[in-house]
């Protein structure tokens, strides 16, 4: 048999043979790039050698390490295996055929790299690069048969061997190709990006260039210039040119060539001569021209490419490709100007928007600003009985993709000229608002409408109709946040009246603080963490269930529960149980909202986090809420108790008890109704995105969008119009390539990501007398803090050390582990259930009577709130400090990962 394969020959399917840069460099050859001519020295020989050696038996006992095996582990491993090569012999066919290929490309004595190809390496799903070994300026038939040896010994070095533990493949199921290629006196390589790995964006080439030989860039040992080309136009888009003080080249000529990818005896580092440290590499038609060659390889192979290439005598060659991993998502610039679209107001990130913390998706965006107008238009003019505000006076319109309240500024002065008496009104129930406003008349009315509704089979409803209901339905929520907007000051004040007068005139040394006497009272969040703890509680006495559920992944669950099937292998019997228990729970608590978005799904949708805290409380972790309560109460009632008896001696102490007493009784009954009402505001939300949803259906199958939860980035007006041509029933746009809306859809998703990355200013325009004036009143510190020490303020008192979790949303929702600080930019009640795992709560937005705040203190965990720059500057991993005494959090250490 044959153990050499020319690189011409080599197919996309030939990875068992040539391994994945072998298979890499075939298809290069194939798509009419210059390759340096070589050889693959195929898997047969690798095999061959083992056998013949019988080197298999020891390196399959040697390889198999526990999963509990350390890093010295791994290095004796090695070390052993690698002896068991280096004492090996090359059969005399295999020797014979190597020898007479090497002398093809050259007199005998050509320079070659001889580079390990594994047969799980360069592939889509994993990159390999640099865990097994290459040789670079290797000569003669002698250092060549050396060099081949070791790099059939590298496929068993510790990070190969870790690194195929992580990625689940066994050590019976890899075997080394090694291919072996004339080396190109290069006087300048680098690497080439078909997209770039820094926003996504598909249609921007990135190239790093360097002086000398490639490895340096690979390695990461050099400084390169970076250059980013246009792919449909071949312009350069941007370009840093950088100070290249050192560069690879080839050792003396005699040198015998053995050297690892980083340099070594093959290779050499030597400075940059003076004149060429800051001259760019690569001009812009040369670029323009490297990058020509990486459209061509990406259209070969049909994804993105990572690529290695070296230039001589003013020509190019391509070494090396292999498909991009974990390639993000496209995205636009981030933005770094905050324009203001109505110049005469003033912009504010409060109040509702607290609850929006990302770009808002073009629909929403479109419906919000309406709806929002309409409803505080009509609060005020209720609530004061006079035309207070004017069309035009108030919106929600987005600045770079972030929601703002606007005012309009001779709107604002007259609505703040009225906000002493719409207070008044407001707070005796005038407009429906206020407690007694939200108890019996706006949060019954909001269910009604939604139960009108609910009764309509969505299915069987027009496209007109539909959207009837959504705009009916975000009116009626947005009408009830108004209300919720009334409950909330009222809740604060009491709460900040009852700690004002208990900390001045009533509390001692020695007295708890004033929240010990709010504690320990049931909310709709508390209500949902406890459901959940009891039905853990309730799978644990079903006979099999709890092993059953905890044996099966979280996003499976939750595939399952969407379908009402069982989960592969799960008892039929058992996950009926099991699916009517949990789909009761999400019937009652499924709509709180992570984001008010219609575009972020809902624990209904998908109740992954639900399903962690489940499996959490399975696992014996966390504590019993319904005990952790009772503890509470009881230690509320014991010391108003206390309080009250020391507070009856004399008549001025009754007095202070009477004032102390009603304080107490007003902010028992204001905080709890407040989480309850903030807790529903999402009520309508499950069906309004079913709607949306259904509409998204038809126009997917009508050829206007590509799926149906694009209908999310529509603006108002285009989905208005598809209902008016029929689109959303039983129209077709037909001889389309592509949805009608589709390139639209990409481009407003791209410049989505972007923004999500920005940090929105709190308040604009941005000026130091809108700072003094108006960042006080704001939900988050100033954004510009700098240091180790980020201030915020303490809304939970005591003290903790432990990892970060950053979170942005529900997406990350399973990366949290128990003793985490939870970091994120807003806690909502849907929340919740991860402050049983978390140590502490750090968020950018809130503050001493938010949500966060109020939770977080019923769990009895320290929570440090508003600091709003917590997400930029705390990654995930890194051991921080949360004091919510001082409000502060410093952080303590680097990422360590996860």
């Amino acid at each position: 048999m044959t153990y050499i394969n020319n690189l011409r020959d080599v197919g996309s399917a030939d990875v068992a043979v040539a391994g994945g840069k072998g298979v890499g460099l075939g298809g290069l050859v194939q798509a009419g790039v210059p390759v340096p001519p070589g050889f693959v020295l195929n898997t047969a020989a690798y095999s061959a050698f083992v056998d013949a050696n019988h080197l298999g038996a020891a390196i399959q006992e040697l390889a198999a390490l526990s999963p509990q095996a350390t890093p010295q582990d791994y290095d004796d491993a090695s070390e052993r295996i690698r002896a068991l090569f280096a004492g090996g012999t090359m059969p005399t066919v295999m020797a014979d055929e190597l020898g007479a290929a090497y002398r093809s490309l050259g007199n005998g004595d050509e320079a070659v790299a001889v580079r390990s190809s594994a047969t799980a390496e360069d592939l889509a799903s994993a990159s390999f690069a640099g865990q097994q070994e290459t040789y670079l300026n290797v000569r003669g038939p002698e250092s060549l048969a050396v060099a081949v040896r070791d790099c059939w010994a590298s496929l068993w070095t510790a990070r190969a061997m870790s690194y195929r533990v992580r990625e689940g493949i066994g050590p019976d199921a890899v075997r080394l190709a090694v291919v072996v290629q004339q080396m190109v006196e290069a006087e300048a390589a680098g690497v080439l990006f078909t997209a770039n790995p820094a926003n996504g964006r598909r249609d921007q080439i990135v190239i790093g260039a360097a002086w000398g030989l490639g490895e340096s860039v690979v390695s990461g040992t050099v400084t390169t210039d970076d250059v980013v080309v246009d792919a449909g136009t071949e312009r350069v888009l941007s370009r840093r040119t950088a100070d290249k003080e050192t560069m690879t080249v080839y050792a003396d000529r005699g040198t015998a060539g053995q050297g690892t990818a980083g340099g070594g005896q093959g290779t050499v580092e030597q400075p940059v001569p003076a004149a060429r440290r800051n001259q760019p590499v690569l001009d812009d038609a040369a670029a323009a021209a490297l990058a020509r060659y990486g459209t061509r390889i990406a259209d070969h192979f049909g994804v993105p490419q990572d690529i290695e290439w070296a230039r001589a005598g003013g020509e190019f060659f391509i070494l090396q490709s292999r498909p991009i991993t974990a390639l993000p998502e496209p995205a636009a610039d981030i933005p770094d100007t905050w324009p203001v679209p109505y110049p005469k107001g003033l912009y504010f990130r409060a109040s509702i928007v607290e609850q929006l913390p990302d770009p808002l998706s073009p629909l929403f965006a479109d419906l919000i600003d309406g709806s929002v107008t309409r409803s505080l238009k009509a609060l005020m003019n209720e609530a004061v009985g006079s035309d207070v505000v004017r069309e035009g006076d108030v919106g929600l319109p987005t600045i770079n993709g972030y929601a703002y309240y606007y005012y309009r500024t001779s709107g604002m002065w007259r609505v703040m000229g009225k906000a002493p008496a719409a207070m008044l009104a407001l707070a005796r129930g005038k407009a429906h608002m206020g407690v007694d406003g939200w108890r019996e008349f706006s949060h019954p009315r909001y269910r009604q409408v939604i139960k009108g509704w609910s009764e309509k089979s969505i299915g069987d409803l027009s496209g007109g109709e539909l959207l009837e209901g959504v705009r009916t339905l975000l009116d009626a929520g947005t009408v009830y946040y108004t209300a919720v907007e009334s409950v909330i000051p009222i809740a604060a004040a009491s709460e900040i009246s009852f700690r004002a007068y208990y900390d001045k005139l009533v509390r001692r040394q020695g007295d708890p603080p004033a929240e010990t006497f709010l504690l320990g009272y049931d909310s709709e969040p508390i209500r949902a963490e406890k459901s959940l703890y009891d039905l853990a509680g309730w799978a644990r006495e079903v006979q099999g269930l709890a092993p059953a559920i905890l044996k099966e992944s979280t996003p499976a669950l939750a595939e399952s529960q969407r379908a009402g099937l069982p989960p592969a292998g799960m008892d039929q019997a058992l996950w009926e149980q099991w699916h009517q228990r949990f789909q009761a729970h999400l019937d009652r608590f499924g709509h709180a909202v992570y984001n008010l978005d219609f575009l972020s799904a809902l624990p209904a949708d998908d109740p992954s986090a639900l399903l962690d805290t489940v499996k959490f409380y399975l696992r014996g972790q966390g504590n019993d809420p319904h005990e952790r309560q009772r503890l509470s109460a009881a230690r509320r009632e014991d010391q108003t108790e206390r309080m009250l008896a020391r507070l009856g001696q004399g008549r001025l102490g009754r007095n202070r008890r009477a004032a102390f007493l009603r304080l107490l009784r007003w902010a028992q009954k204001s905080a709890p109704i407040r989480e309850d009402a903030l807790a529903d505001v999402g009520l309508a939300w499950p069906l309004i995105r079913r709607m949306l949803l259904e509409l998204g259906q038809r126009l997917a199958s009508s050829g206007v969008i590509s799926q149906a939860a694009d209908v999310f980035w529509l603006r108002e007006q285009e989905l208005r119009t598809a209902v008016e041509f029929g689109l959303a029933g039983e129209g077709t746009i037909t001889g389309a390539e592509r949805p009608a809306r589709a390139d639209a859809i990409e481009e407003r998703k791209m410049l989505w990501r972007g923004q999500a990355k920005a940090t929105a200013p709190q308040l604009l325009p941005e000026s130091r007398w809108m700072e003094r004036t108006f960042g006080g009143m704001m939900p988050a510190r100033s954004q510009q803090q700098q240091g180790d020490v980020i201030k915020g303020v303490g809304a939970s008192s005591g003290r903790v050390i432990a990892p970060a979790r950053v979170l942005n949303g529900p997406r990350d929702f399973a990366q949290m582990t128990p003793g985490d600080v939870l970091v994120a930019r807003i806690t909502t009640p849907a929340w919740t259930s991860l402050f049983a795992m978390a140590s502490a709560v750090v968020t950018d937005v809130g503050g001493p009577l938010s949500h966060s705040s109020i939770v977080a203190r019923e769990y009895g965990i320290p929570a440090v709130l508003g600091t709003g720059v917590a997400t930029q500057r705390i990654a995930s991993g890194q051991r921080i400090r949360v004091d919510g005494d001082a409000g502060t959090v410093t952080i303590e250490g680097r990422p360590s990962g996860k």
